[in-house]
């Protein structure tokens, strides 16, 4: 079994366990608040487009007070409770292992969910292999997958500042909020919650194009109306974690 996020890493882990075990493996998606509706959409595509075994579960992390309080070990809550959920799949299906796809590059970063990877026995192979985000995306274009350069895209709880609590309407006004991103044609995007304040993150590359009078407008537009008071552009750009503890 495998989780199946839509993310790069996880959807070429997919493939590759579809690739060598054929009907014997089976992709699991997780759904709850926290997955934008965008991204289900992607993995429904993805898995139609090269016939991997899929299933959708729900997760109920929102109603975990450790994960809701948003501290900084909320990754590991929400891991605890994914793990749980597929770990049981597997069992009542007799599917012998769960996989996810951590790689090398993960290894540096602030990542609590790995240590609920490891109480679960969770698979590593990404990461066995000693593939890094590079690789990986390589051996993905080569394979033709379309998620070889897609963003990189961390649950919508990762955009709220730490004690702000994850909620459904935290969530969906984050969501909100990246998908007009989007639709102004930014790619890499992430809009971070601070309260009465959102600080917008876009790719150094595409910064340009937001350091503009008008586009400041269609900014304060979309996210007061969103229920912002003050409405900031991050001039370091967009940048992974940039809510860890060592940032």
């Amino acid at each position: 079994m495998v989780a199946l996020s839509g993310g790069t890493d996880s959807a070429y882990l997919a493939w590759v366990a579809q690739q060598a075990l054929g009907d014997r493996a089976l992709a699991v998606t997780a759904v709850s608040p926290s997955l934008p509706e965008r991204e289900r959409d992607e993995v429904e595509q993805f898995v139609q487009q090269f016939g991997i075994a899929h299933e959708f579960i729900r997760t109920e992390e929102l109603t975990n007070p450790l994960y809701v309080a948003n501290h900084p070990d909320r990754c590991y809550h929400c891991k605890d409770e994914l793990f749980d959920k597929l770990g049981a799949l597997a069992r009542e299906r007799g599917i012998a292992a769960v996989a996810y796809g951590v790689n090398v590059d993960d290894q540096g970063d602030f990542r609590p969910g790995q240590q609920a990877a490891r109480e679960h026995r969770i698979l590593t192979p990404l990461l066995d292999a000693g593939l890094t985000k590079a690789e990986i995306r390589q051996l993905s274009r080569r394979a033709g997958l379309p998620t070889w350069d897609k963003p990189a895209a961390a649950c919508l709880a990762s955009r709220l500042a730490p004690g702000i609590e994850v909620t459904d309407e935290n969530l969906k006004k984050i969501e909100r909020g990246e998908e007009a991103l989007r639709k102004l044609g930014f790619r890499q995007v992430r809009v971070r919650y601070h309260d009465e304040l959102v600080r917008i993150e876009i790719a150094p590359e595409e910064l340009p194009r937001a350091l503009s009078p008008a586009m400041a407008r269609r900014f304060t537009e979309i996210f007061k109306a969103l229920g912002f008071r003050f409405v900031t552009l991050d001039l370091e750009g967009y940048r992974q974690g940039s809510f860890n503890p060592q940032r």
